[in-house]
């Protein structure tokens, strides 16, 4: 009676044994599914597998690639029988061994895109900033006690002095590139001839080459909004010109390790006489008179790269006052 009491809880013993062994085999197991089945875990494998130790903790102890060939060959067998003893440790190493076996395919398959691995030789190629630095306004007159007895007459003084040496920096940067004052004004004065011109004729593609992009889309919906309503339009500089004086000059930087590469722009104030007439589509004038001299004052900005090779002065804005 004795030995079959002890040959029955030796037996019971075993069962629960493999049971709860088993129970925390399929969970450790459904768990590893969990985490390779979830891209969000798939970063786990980074601390996991470093080079040829597969494991980063207990792999003085556990030679994980004997155990899980062991415990797993193939798909439809066996896991492990009944007679095996294999304890806990051994059955969670086992997984582990597969779970990193099957991260590691998936780190090693999927490869940064094609725009990701090429920006290492990516070359950024700006043709304009796109904005106009420091636009130009009218400083409000100070007398003379204000300015020079009040502290607010020296901070704005102070604000007018430093106004004044960016004008004088940028421009000893372009007398320096081989450009003069009457050089910049007689180029602006052919632009700003040529421009309206093409405004006037309504010759888009010409005009292009000429401004900015951002520039372009803007004379590019007046075109569009005047031809809806004038069908023609007849325009004429009456030179010479009046006056042309520059307002600001700037620099603006787009490389902090390489300080040539500078656009420069011109604000410069056009005072000129010019004949003006629209006709609608049975070409009957319906304003302006193309005999009559108008004096127009305009205030447009210039912008042109010192750094590429070959580039010229295009338009990049208009200021109105």
């Amino acid at each position: 009676m004795a030995l079959r009491r002890l040959q029955m809880t030796h037996r019971l013993y075993r069962t629960v044994d493999i049971g709860q062994i088993s129970h925390l085999f399929g969970s450790s197991r459904s768990y590893s599914n969990v985490i390779v089945n979830d891209p969000k875990c798939w970063s786990i494998s980074s601390c996991l597998y470093k080079g040829d130790n597969v494991l980063a903790w207990n792999a003085k102890k556990i030679n994980c690639q004997s155990i899980s060939s062991s415990l797993y060959k193939g798909p439809n067998a066996p896991l492990w029988t009944s007679g095996s003893k294999k304890t806990l440790h051994s059955t969670l190493a086992a997984e582990l061994s597969i779970f990193v076996s099957v991260t590691r395919k998936v780190t090693t398959q999927a490869k940064a895109p094609p725009q990701a691995r090429q920006m290492g030789s990516f070359k950024v190629s700006m043709s304009s900033p796109g904005i106009i630095y420091e636009p130009y306004g009218p400083r409000e007159p100070i007398s003379f006690w204000k300015r020079w007895f009040t502290r607010s007459g020296w901070r704005r003084t102070k604000e007018d002095v430093i106004l004044e040496l960016k004008n004088a920096y940028a421009i000893a940067k372009l007398r320096k590139s081989g450009y003069s004052k009457q050089k910049i004004y007689k180029e602006s004065l052919v632009l700003y001839k040529e421009i309206n011109t093409l405004m006037a004729d309504g010759d888009k593609t010409s005009l292009r080459k000429a401004v900015t992009d951002k520039m372009y889309s803007a004379l590019k919906n007046e075109i569009k909004q005047r031809e809806s309503t004038w069908s023609k339009v007849y325009w004429e500089l009456v030179e010479p010109v009046v006056k042309i004086r520059t307002l600001r000059a700037r620099l603006i930087g787009v490389d902090r390790n390489d300080l040539s590469k500078v656009f420069a722009q011109l604000t410069l104030e056009f005072l000129t006489k010019q004949k003006f007439e629209a006709y609608d589509s049975k070409g009957a004038a319906v304003a302006g008179d193309k005999n009559k001299e108008v004096l127009v004052r305009d205030i447009w900005v210039f912008e042109k790269s010192l750094f590429h090779p070959g580039a010229y002065w295009r338009l990049c804005g208009r200021i109105s006052l």
